[in-house]
C-alpha cells in the first residue's frame, strides 16, 4: 500500500506557487496562545513567515472545527444559536436588544470589554470596545451573512396524497427549487414555537440530522423528452415524505393544536418526537429542508472541504473566531484600549437583505447608538463614528473552475488555499474602491499574508453582497472581500481546506491593524 504521507507531505510539492512553510506544533489552543501578542494602539510589529498560526496543523484543526459546525448547525437559527453560545463561552456579555441594559453591563461598556447582541435569533453583532474609545476613532467591522439557499415549508404544508405517496408543500428560498435539488437526501430543521404551561411562548430548535425525511426524485431519462424538460417548481418539485400511511385519527388533544389541518398529522407527530414537545403545545413552525450528507475533507491529499451551505457559513465562521482570538490578546484589560472592533452577521442576503434581520435592518447602527448613549456621547456621534470606520463585507467568491477557465477574467481569478480575495466591480455590485484595496493590502503586508483579486469579465454577470446596503445605511468605507469556493449555490460546494484558517488570520489582522493603516492614508 502506498504511503499517503509521502504523496502529500507538503503543499510545496503540490504547487509551483510559493506557500507557507509549515512547522510542527501541538494542540490548536497552544498554537493560538503562542502566536498571540498583546496589542495596543501604535503596535506595528510584523509577524514572521514561520509564525505558528501558519502551520498545517492550525489549518487542519480549523477545517475540522468547520466541518463539525456545518453538520451540527443546518439552519440559520442553529448557526446564530451556535455563535451566541460560543461568544458567551469566551466571555462576551449579552446585551438584549429589546430591554433596558443593566447598570452592571453599562458600567462594563464604559470601561471596555466584550459584548454581543442578537436580533430575532437570526442576526448577531459581537464586539470588543476599549475604555478609551470615542466615536471619532470609528469602528472596524467584518460583516457577513448567515443565510444560505434552502427549501422552506409552506404555512400550509399539507399536500394531497398521490396514489399513496405522502407529499410536502414547500417553497424555494432564493430560487432554490431547481434540478440541483433532485435526488438529494433532505432532513428537516429550524425552530418551533412552543406554548408553555404558564402561557408564555418560547422558541425551540429542531434538527432531524442524520435522518433524511424527504426526497425529490428525478424522472428517469428512459421517459424521453418529458424527462429533459425544465421541471415545474410547483407541481413537479414536490418532496415525497412517505408512502402508504393512512393518517391515524387525531386525539382530542391533538385537534386543539392551531397547526392541526395545516400540516400532516404524521409530520406534526414527527416534529413532536424529535423536539420532545407535545403536538398541542406546538403553535408555530419555521422549518426547512436541508441536505443531510456530512461535510468532509476531500482530494487525494485532503486539500479541499466538500460541504453544503458554504455560502456563507464559511466567512461567518471565520469572522466570529477571528474576533474571539483577537479578544484573547487583552487578558480582560480593556481600559487603555481605544478601538472598537465588531462582527456583524445578518440574514436574508440571498433575497436582497431587505428585512429587519438583513443588512438593511440597521442592526449595527442600533448597537452603536446604544453604546454611544451609554458612554455619554451625543447621538450624532454615530455619524462621526461611521465616517471614520472601515467595514469588510465578507462573502464567498468564485474560485477558478479549471473546466471553465474561459469564463474568468485573466489575472483576476482566485485559487484555493492561497488567501482572501478582494472583489472589485466598477458597476457598484461590490463596494471596494482604490483606497480600500490599498488599505487591505497594507494590513496584509504587516502580517505577510497573501491577497487575491476577483473581477468579472465584461461579458459576465456580477452578483452582489451586503456591501452596498451597509455602505448606504452607514456611510462607512466598505471593502468587499471573500474566501474562494467552487459550486456556489449548489446543494454541495467545495473550497480549500485552508480557507477557514486563512480567514481567521486575515480577519484578525484586520482588527489588529486597520486603524493604523487607515490613519496612514492621506486623502
Amino acid at each position: 500500500m502506498m504511503n499517503n504521507d509521502k504523496i502529500c507531505s507538503t503543499d510545496d510539492e503540490l504547487s509551483t506557487d510559493d506557500e507557507f512553510e509549515y512547522v510542527e506544533t501541538e494542540q490548536l489552543d497552544d498554537i493560538i496562545q503562542t502566536s498571540q501578542r498583546q496589542y495596543r494602539p501604535g503596535d506595528n510589529a510584523k509577524s514572521t513567515k514561520n509564525q505558528l498560526d501558519e502551520s498545517k496543523e492550525f489549518f487542519d484543526k480549523y477545517a475540522d472545527k468547520y466541518l463539525e459546525f456545518t453538520d451540527n448547525n443546518p439552519t440559520t437559527f442553529h448557526v446564530i444559536d451556535y455563535f451566541k453560545r460560543l461568544l458567551e463561552e469566551h466571555g462576551f456579555k449579552y446585551i438584549p436588544e429589546g430591554a433596558a441594559i443593566s447598570e452592571e453591563i453599562s458600567k462594563r461598556i464604559r470601561e471596555g470589554g466584550l459584548f454581543f447582541s442578537v436580533r430575532s435569533d437570526l442576526s448577531i453583532v459581537g464586539f470588543v470596545v476599549g475604555g478609551k474609545w470615542d466615536a471619532g476613532s470609528g469602528i472596524g467591522v467584518i460583516g457577513s451573512h448567515v443565510d444560505s439557499l434552502s427549501i422552506k415549508l409552506k404555512p400550509v404544508s399539507k399536500h394531497k396524497a398521490i396514489n399513496g405517496f405522502n407529499m410536502l408543500g414547500v417553497a424555494g428560498y432564493s430560487s432554490t427549487l431547481t434540478e440541483l435539488c433532485l435526488d438529494r437526501d433532505f432532513g428537516i430543521g429550524g425552530t418551533i414555537l412552543v406554548k408553555n404551561g404558564d402561557g408564555k411562548m418560547t422558541r425551540k430548535l429542531v434538527n432531524s440530522t442524520p435522518h433524511p425525511i424527504a426526497k425529490i426524485p428525478k424522472l428517469a431519462e428512459h421517459f424521453g423528452e418529458i424527462a429533459d424538460k425544465k421541471y415545474n417548481q410547483e407541481t413537479q418539485m414536490v418532496p415525497i415524505i412517505g408512502y402508504g400511511q393512512n393518517e391515524d385519527e387525531p386525539s382530542e388533544v391533538e385537534k386543539k393544536s392551531p397547526l392541526y389541518g395545516k400540516h400532516s398529522l404524521e409530520l406534526l407527530r414527527y416534529i413532536s418526537k424529535i423536539s420532545e414537545t407535545p403536538v398541542d403545545r406546538i403553535i408555530g413552525l419555521d422549518l426547512e429542508l436541508f441536505d443531510v450528507q456530512s461535510a468532509t475533507r476531500g482530494g487525494l491529499c485532503k486539500e479541499f472541504i466538500f460541504a453544503p451551505r458554504i455560502d456563507d457559513r464559511l466567512c461567518s465562521f471565520a469572522a466570529v473566531y477571528s474576533l474571539i482570538e483577537y479578544s484573547k490578546t487583552f487578558n480582560e484589560d480593556f481600559g487603555e484600549y481605544d478601538d472598537f472592533n465588531a462582527v456583524l452577521l445578518v440574514d436574508n442576503e440571498e433575497i436582497g437583505s431587505g428585512t429587519r434581520t438583513g443588512a438593511k435592518g440597521k442592526f449595527l447602527n442600533a448597537v452603536l447608538d446604544r453604546v454611544i448613549a451609554i458612554r455619554g456621547e451625543k447621538s450624532p456621534a454615530a455619524n462621526l463614528a461611521f465616517a471614520n470606520s472601515v467595514i469588510l463585507s465578507a462573502d464567498v467568491t468564485h474560485a477558478l473552475n479549471p473546466n471553465f477557465k474561459e469564463a474568468y477574467l485573466k489575472d483576476h481569478y482566485p485559487l484555493p488555499n492561497k488567501g482572501l480575495t478582494i472583489k472589485v466591480d466598477p458597476n457598484g455590485h461590490v463596494m471596494t474602491d482604490t483606497i480600500g484595496q490599498v488599505l487591505l493590502g497594507d494590513i496584509a503586508r504587516k502580517e505577510n499574508q497573501q491577497l487575491q483579486t476577483f473581477h468579472i469579465r465584461n461579458d459576465g454577470r456580477s452578483g452582489s453582497t451586503i456591501g452596498p446596503a451597509l455602505a448606504c445605511d452607514t456611510g462607512a468605507r466598505v471593502i468587499d472581500v471573500g474566501l474562494p469556493q467552487l459550486s456556489m449555490h449548489s446543494i454541495r460546494a467545495m473550497c480549500g481546506f485552508k480557507e477557514v484558517g486563512l480567514g481567521v488570520n486575515i480577519f484578525k489582522s484586520f482588527f489588529k491593524h486597520w486603524r493604523k493603516s487607515y490613519d496612514e492614508i492621506d486623502y
